[in-house]
């Protein structure tokens, strides 16, 4: 009796499966170890991203690659499993039968076989992590821009190193796009003719001098300031009108306005406080009383500075009988946890609680709470119920 040819058949035949009924299987003519085919373990919120091709994969070559959405970074780790996974390709992804006349044909009296072109070790598994956006400043510090760029008439050639357009950023930068787009904003970064730019500190400075000199010249209040009368005085005195908008995004925000008088910002007094107390902690340490009388005489009239502003900016020690202040700030220290609190107990061995907290809680990690980042890298003694609890490192 000759025997029916069997009619190979791909993985809907498989999902439409019967209760208490089987199905031969057989090898595919490309079986193989097939490692253009990895078996990926998805969160049901995550099936339309991928489906919809919203998905990335970014990192170096010497990097581990991370998987990333709209919004949100995952890792990647590879999961062996103990028990055999066949994958079976939808009929016509791949030719499952030498004739692939057997498509389509009657299968009546034909046995159906579903072709297994490869047995998977594991799965590839995601776990939401915080966006790797250390190297951000680190690309974006190695070419400020500065006034002798701005000052040059001709346009400079941006293929040299230290430039870096949106397509780059995404390229070497282990985020999402939106979290890419937080830490630039984060960062003080700027567009140019293309490509993200940090400015010089000191530009700036210069700018933020430049604009309050002229709000006193011509009495403008700090909480009404006119963007394009800002951006046409700017500009007169020698500086581009795109650093005059970012100076106003950088030191103020925008004012709801219904007068039709155009947009208006308002200068943040925290933010300008701080970069004053920053621009006089350049020289170093100073007496916390000569600081602050040097202080409140730099920042602009009408704004009223306090010392609190200054939390995870300056740290304070005493020196016999004198209380000294010196920079550090949190926004200069790493993004990663065991990186940030190694740095942390270098500067110092022990911290008070009121001193800690504003060094550690901007640190975003995906599933650990503030109180589990302390948990993993501090200890904390409390030597009475009272007392002001000491963190050392773990």
């Amino acid at each position: 009796m000759e025997h029916a040819k069997p009619v190979c058949r791909g993985a809907e035949t498989i999902l439409r499966i019967q209760p208490n009924s089987s199905i031969s299987i057989s090898y595919h003519p490309l079986f193989g170890s097939r490692d253009d085919l990895i078996l990926l373990e998805l969160d049901e919120k995550l099936l339309q991203d991928v489906l919809q091709e919203r998905v990335t994969l970014r990192g170096q070559p010497e990097e581990d690659a991370v998987f990333c959405t709209q919004s949100k970074t995952y890792a990647m780790k590879f999961v062996a499993t103990s028990n055999s996974a066949f994958l079976i390709p939808p009929s016509g992804q791949f030719l499952t039968c030498e004739d692939s006349s057997d498509y389509g044909g009657n299968s009546h009296d034909q046995e159906v076989v579903a072709s297994v072109i490869k047995i998977a070790p594991g799965t590839i598994e995601l776990n939401e992590i915080s966006p790797r956006l250390d190297r951000l400043k680190l690309l974006l510090s190695e070419n400020p821009y500065n006034f002798e760029e701005a000052a040059e008439e001709e346009v400079i050639e941006k293929r040299k190193a230290g430039f870096y357009s949106w397509d780059d950023l995404v390229n070497r930068v282990q985020a999402s796009n939106d979290q890419l787009r937080a830490g630039l904003n984060a960062l003080s970064a700027v567009e140019i003719d293309g490509y993200w730019r940090l400015v010089d500190e000191k530009y700036m400075d210069t700018i933020l001098r430049m604009l309050l000199h002229n709000s006193v010249l011509n009495d403008w209040l700090l909480d009404q300031l006119r963007e394009e009368e800002i951006m046409n005085t700017l500009e007169a005195d020698g500086f581009p009108r795109m650093l005059a908008n970012h100076c106003l995004h950088v030191y103020g925000s925008k004012v709801d306005s219904s007068t039709g008088s155009g947009t208006l910002w308002r200068l943040d007094e925290k933010r300008v406080c701080v970069h004053f107390a920053r621009e006089i902690l350049k020289t170093g340490k100073k007496k916390k009383d000569n600081f602050m009388a040097e202080w409140l005489q730099s920042i602009p009239d009408g704004m009223q500075a306090s010392f609190d502003m200054l939390e995870g900016e300056v740290l304070t020690e005493r020196l016999g009988v004198e209380m000294w202040v010196y920079a550090f700030s949190a926004s200069s220290l790493p993004l990663n946890p065991a990186e940030r609190f190694s740095m942390l107990f270098r500067e110092r061995s022990k911290w008070a609680w009121k001193d800690l907290e504003s060094y550690i809680r901007d640190l975003n990690v995906p599933g650990l709470s503030l109180e589990g980042l302390l948990l993993k890298y501090t200890r904390r003694t409390q030597p009475t119920p009272d007392a002001e609890p000491i963190f050392t490192a773990r």
